[in-house]
C-alpha cells in the first residue's frame, strides 16, 4: 500500500475515532443533577431538556461525520478525484481555470452532500427545541449567498495560490503567505460593511435608556464608536449574542434583537463591556497574529508536499497538477491544524477570563454580568458540565460555571 494512502487513512479514521471518544465522554459527564448556581434559571424539566439537546446534537454529529467519512474514503479509493480532473481538463481552458473547475466541482459536491444534514439540524433538531426561526427561503438564500462569496473571494484566492506555487519554486510559500495575509487583513475591514449585511439586517438602535447607557460606558472607557446597531438574529434563531466589529472610527457595537428582548439594560452593558474588553486587552490583534502565523505554517508545510508524487498516487491521480496537490495537502495538514487549534483555544479561554475581569471592574455590574451569563446559558440550553477533555480540545470559552466562579473570586480578592 502507498505510504501516503496509509497515513491518510490513519488521519481520517483516527480523527473520527478521537472525536467520537471525546463526544461520548462529554455525554457521560453531563450530570442529571442541576448545579446549585443555576437553581433560579433552570427548573428540573428545562435542565433535562438541555441534556437531551446535548445528546441529540452529539449523536447527530457522530452519524453525520461517520457518513461523510465513508463517502470521502470511497471517493478516494474509487479514484473520484481523478475522474473530476479528467472532466475539468476536457474543457481546455488553461491551467488556472482548469484548477478552478476542479476545485469548484469538489466544493459543490461537498456542499450538496452537507445540505441534507444542515436541513435536518435546522428544521428538525433546532425546531424541536424551540430555537429555529429560519424559513426555507432564508435557508436557500444563505446557501446561494455562500456560493456567491466563494466565487467572488475564494476563486481569485485559489487562482493566486495555484499561480504562485506553480511559478516561484522554493519561495512560493513566502510570497503566498504575504499575499494571503494581506487579504485576511483586508477582509477584516470590509466584512462588516460588505459581507455581513448580505446575511443580516443592521439597524441603528433606538434612542433611549439602552443607547444612552451603552454610549455612556463607551465614552467612559474612551472606546470610539461609529454607532450601536441591532441585528435581526431572530430571523434565524432564538439564541442571543453581541459583538463589536470594525476598526478605528468604523467600530460598531452589534446586539442581537433577541439579546435586547431577553436582557436588562445593565446586563447588556455588562456583556458589551466584555466585548470591549477584548479590544482593550488587544485580544483581536493577538488572534489576527495567530491566524496569520497559522497560515504561514500551513503554506510552509504545503511547499514540501505539493509536488510529491506519493500524494497524487494515494488519491489515484494519473497526473500531478499543482491545484490538486493543494487540495490533497489539506487532508494531511489536519492533525497539525487540530494541534494548533488546541493551542489557540488555550489562549482564547485565557482571553475570555481577562475580558470577564475587565467587564466587571469597568462596568461595576458584577451581578448583572453573572445574571447575563446565566440567562444566555439557560436560553441556549448550554452544557453546564462539559468533560474537561472536551473543554481542553475544543472549547474557545471556559465553561460558564468556571467563569462565574472566577468572577466571584477575582472580585473578592
Amino acid at each position: 500500500m502507498n505510504i501516503y494512502l496509509l497515513i491518510l487513512l490513519i488521519i481520517l479514521l483516527g480523527g473520527y475515532l478521537l472525536n467520537v471518544t471525546v463526544d461520548i465522554l462529554n455525554i457521560k459527564h453531563s450530570g442529571n443533577e442541576l448545579p446549585e448556581e443555576f437553581a433560579d434559571y433552570y427548573n428540573p424539566e428545562k435542565y433535562k431538556k438541555s441534556i437531551e439537546y446535548l445528546k441529540k446534537n452529539t449523536y447527530f454529529d457522530i452519524v453525520h461525520e461517520g457518513i461523510i467519512l465513508c463517502v470521502i474514503i470511497i471517493f478516494i479509493l474509487g479514484g473520484g478525484f481523478n475522474l473530476i480532473n479528467s472532466f475539468a481538463v476536457k474543457f481546455e481552458f488553461g491551467y488556472l481555470l482548469t484548477g478552478l473547475i476542479f476545485a469548484g466541482i469538489i466544493y459543490l459536491l461537498s456542499s450538496l452532500i452537507s445540505i441534507p444534514f444542515s436541513m435536518y439540524k435546522t428544521f428538525i433538531i433546532e425546531e424541536k427545541y424551540g430555537f429555529n426561526r429560519t424559513t426555507l427561503k432564508t435557508f436557500i438564500l444563505d446557501i446561494l449567498k455562500g456560493y456567491l462569496l466563494t466565487i467572488v473571494i475564494g476563486s481569485p484566492v485559489f487562482i493566486f495560490i495555484i499561480w504562485i506555487f506553480r511559478n516561484f519554486g522554493d519561495k512560493a510559500w513566502l510570497y503566498c503567505w504575504t499575499g494571503i495575509s494581506a487579504i485576511q487583513i483586508l477582509l477584516m475591514f470590509i466584512a462588516p460593511a460588505v459581507i455581513m449585511p448580505l446575511f443580516n439586517k443592521f439597524t441603528p438602535i433606538q434612542e433611549g435608556e439602552l443607547k444612552n447607557s451603552i454610549e455612556g460606558y463607551a465614552q467612559k472607557e474612551k472606546f470610539q464608536l461609529n454607532g450601536v446597531f441591532t441585528m435581526d438574529g431572530s430571523r434565524r434563531s432564538t439564541k442571543s449574542n453581541a459583538f463589536f466589529t470594525g476598526f478605528g472610527k468604523y467600530r460598531k457595537i452589534v446586539l442581537f434583537d433577541t439579546l435586547i428582548k431577553n436582557h436588562t439594560t445593565d446586563e447588556i452593558v455588562a456583556v458589551l463591556a466584555h466585548e470591549i474588553g477584548h479590544y482593550k486587552k488587544r485580544h483581536i490583534l493577538k488572534f489576527m497574529f495567530m491566524a496569520i502565523l497559522n497560515t504561514g505554517i500551513m503554506l510552509f508545510a504545503l511547499s514540501f508536499f505539493v509536488h510529491s508524487p506519493g500524494i497524487f498516487e494515494a488519491f489515484k491521480m494519473e497526473s500531478q497538477p499543482v491545484y490538486a496537490g493543494i487540495l490533497f495537502f489539506a487532508f494531511f495538514y489536519e492533525p497539525i491544524n487540530y494541534a494548533i487549534s488546541v493551542v489557540t483555544n488555550i489562549f482564547s479561554r485565557k482571553f475570555e477570563y481577562e475580558a470577564d475581569k475587565f467587564a466587571v471592574k469597568t462596568s461595576n455590574k458584577k451581578e448583572a454580568f453573572i445574571t447575563a451569563l446565566k440567562k444566555l446559558s439557560a436560553d441556549n440550553l448550554s452544557n453546564l458540565t462539559p468533560h474537561p477533555v472536551k473543554v481542553f480540545l475544543e472549547y474557545s470559552h471556559p465553561p460558564v460555571l468556571e467563569r462565574i466562579k472566577t468572577i466571584r473570586q477575582d472580585l473578592t480578592n
